[in-house]
Order: structure tokens, then sequence, then C-alpha cells
């Protein structure tokens, strides 16, 4: 039987903080470009290359964890990446030189991977479908809480202590969840995963690691899923993007600000995740995330189309919190995509997620400088407001076994 909400407390907070440690140091270097680049006599666009390296190496490392977590167990693979995080941030720390700090925060995306994709299957294999969109919004709302913290905590350390010292504190996060999480492990608190899922997990022991993904991949609902998270994160990424760009060459405010600006689509995210229980009992997870495409779609047009840069603060947060409406319907489903191989679908889903955020974000930078940062954000929108409604029509699946094979 899945476990009880007692059994669940535990580790669903570990799991949270791991999240909001993995999110954190996701995001950790986006405010300290400037920074870097006066430390280490390079342009920004070289130091950019810490927050591409932490990207490349996350989303090539969602296809490993996820059969390694349905192979070892997910909670265990989440607290030996958690620890392993440790050995990033530090590195970060004490880097000579760019090209060290870079190879750190590699370290640190390859490991931080198998965070919080892992995590949500392991929910998945505990949580009661009925009861696991609030579950995972939850888990979101922490994720969401160390992207906020990562872009802003960053900024005060290297304005005070200096941006070593916040590589430190991160460090010492990682250190703590990760020991408290092989404690509750040690103790059996991990929780084991309901046993019709491990009836599953166990009919696919001893299968590769490529043949858990085609095991995914060749159920027709599954490929659906994973082609429209991977429109999502081209539309919705694309648009974050370039959000502060566009906020500094039609208003003219600092970089710096337009960051601060942009720190409310996650604070959007936040308040979804504490209001996803009302919006499921009055919509549906369906119609929510036709009403979130809606909501984030014409916030980005508009967000373009603002007279002055004051109009854009509740935009960008309605563009968060839309987002996120859409985003966790997609990754309830992406739990129940295989429960046999939950981790390998989940990270799938992940890889997806990035994939398509990498090459929208690369098409969309071909045409800011023919056309404009504004059309882009309006592009952005249209695409999403398009996907709430195809979302809209998707089979719900709470039940993988009683769908008819195709």
């Amino acid at each position: 039987m899945p476990q009880a909400d007692s059994d669940l407390a535990r580790p669903l907070r570990l799991l949270g903080l791991a999240a909001f440690a993995s999110a954190a140091s996701m995001r950790w270097c986006d405010a300290l470009l400037p920074v870097l680049s006066d430390e280490f006599s390079v342009t920004a666009g070289q130091s950019a290359q810490v927050v591409y390296a932490f990207a490349i190496a996350y989303g090539v490392m969602q296809l490993v964890y996820g059969p390694l977590g349905d192979r070892l167990g997910k909670y265990t693979v989440v607290s030996f990446a958690v620890l392993a995080c440790t050995v990033g941030a530090m590195g970060s720390a004490l880097a000579p030189g760019l090209g060290w700090l870079t190879l750190a925060r590699v370290v640190n995306g390859a490991a931080a991977a198998g965070v919080i994709p892992l995590a949500m299957a392991w929910v998945g294999d505990n949580v009661p479908y009925e009861r696991r969109q609030p579950v995972l919004a939850r888990l979101m709302g922490s994720m969401v809480l160390g992207v906020i913290a990562g872009q802003w905590l960053s900024g005060v350390f290297a304005d005070t202590l200096g941006w070593r010292y916040g590589f430190v504190g991160v460090a010492l996060l990682f250190a703590a969840t990760g020991v408290a999480m092989r404690v509750a492990a040690r103790a059996g608190d991990s929780t084991p995963a309901d046993p019709a899922d491990a009836r599953l997990d166990a009919g696919a022991a001893g299968v590769s690691n490529f043949e858990r993904m085609r095991r995914v991949v060749r159920d027709r609902h599954a490929r659906l899923i994973l082609a429209i998270t991977a429109v999502e994160g081209g539309c919705a990424f694309s648009a974050m993007a370039f959000a502060p760009s566009h906020l500094h060459e039609r208003f003219g405010i600092a970089v710096s600000s337009a960051g601060a600006i942009l720190a409310l689509y996650g604070a959007g995210g936040y308040l979804y995740s504490r209001s996803v229980h009302w919006l499921l009992a009055r919509m549906g997870p369906l119609a929510m995330a036709r009403a979130g495409g809606l909501l984030a779609g014409l916030s980005w047009v508009l967000f373009a189309l603002a007279p002055g840069w004051v109009w854009t603060l509740p935009l960008c947060l309605g563009s968060g919190m839309g987002f996120y409406m859409i985003h966790n319907t997609l990754q309830t489903q992406a739990t129940q995509m295989s429960p046999g191989q939950r981790g390998t679908a989940v990270s799938l889903f992940a890889f997806a997620l990035f994939s398509g955020q990498s090459a929208g974000t690369g098409i969309a930078s071909l045409f800011v400088d023919t056309l404009s940062t504004g059309a882009v954000l309006a592009a952005c929108g249209i695409g999403l407001v398009l996907l709430g409604f195809v979302v809209a029509k998707i089979e719900l699946v709470a039940d993988p076994a009683a769908r008819p094979a195709r």
C-alpha cells in the first residue's frame, strides 16, 4: 500500500530541502557574471560559460540517473547525488581561475541532475495518483524558492563577504542535507516503494538502460508528454532568457534591476504551489492547464507591449504562476508514463524540458537581432497559449495498466 502521510512527512521534507539546494545552485551564478568578469579579467560572454556548463551537464546526466534510480533506489541515489554536489560547490569556492570554476560547475551540474527528477519519481512511487499533484506542487514550491534564493543570495554574498563564501554556504547546505538523508535512509525512514510499483520495478530488473528508455518512448502517450514538454521548455525559458534584455533595452533600467523583476516569475510559481489545492478543486488539472497557458502566454504578450517597466511587475508574476499551472500537470503525468521504470521516465521528462530550453533559446537568439526582444517574447507567449489548449486535450492517465497498449 502507499505510505501513510505521517510516514512520508520526513522524507518529503528532506527531498524538499534537497530540491531547494539543487535549484539554488542551478541559478547561483546568474548574478555573479559581472563579478566573475572582473575577478578573472574576462568578458561577460566568457564568464557565462559557468552557467552553460552547469546546464549542459545537468541535461545530459538525466539519461544516466533515471535508470540508476530504478536499479538502486531513487531516495538512495538522490542522497548520494546531494553529497556529490558538495564537491562541486566547494570546488567552485576554491577555483583559482575561470577554467577550474567551469569544471567545478560541471561537477555540480552533473551531481544536481540526480536530485529533482528522482525526487519526483520517488513521490510517484509512494503517493497515490489522486493525491500526487499537490505533493509534487509542494516539492516544486521548494524548488522555486531555491531559484529565488540562488538569484538573490549570490549577489548578497558578492556584495558583502565575497562570492567565494557564497559557494561555501551552498556546499555546507548540500553536506548537511546529504548527511541527514543518509541518516534517514539507514534508519529506514526513506520508505520503500508501493508493492505494486515494486513488482513493476522487479519485472525490469536486469534490463539495460537503453531498453528502459525504449520501453518509455515506445508508448504514444509518453511520446506526447515528452514532445509537449520540449515545446513548453522552448517557449517558457526563451521568454525568461530575453526578458531582462528587453527591460534593459526598452526602459533603460539596470540589468540588476531587470533580474530582480524577473525574480517575480519564481514568486508566481510559489504562489501556485500554495494555491494548487484550491485550483484543482475548482478547475481540475486539464482546465487548470488551459488557464495556465492563457495566463502565462498573455502575460508575456502584454509584457512585450508594456508602456512602462512598472506594468511588467504583475505580468512577470502572472507568467510564472501560469507556467507552473501547465508544468505541474505535465509533471504529474510524467510520473505515470511508465511506473515500471519511473525514474527513467521522469529523467526523460527533465531531459525533454532542458533540450527544449536549449533549442528554443538558440532559435530565439537568431531572431532577437533581426526583429526585437519584444517580438520574441510575444511569439513565446502565443506559443504558450496554444500549448495550454493542447495540454487540455491530452488523456489523463491514473492507471497505465488500464490503458490499451499502443
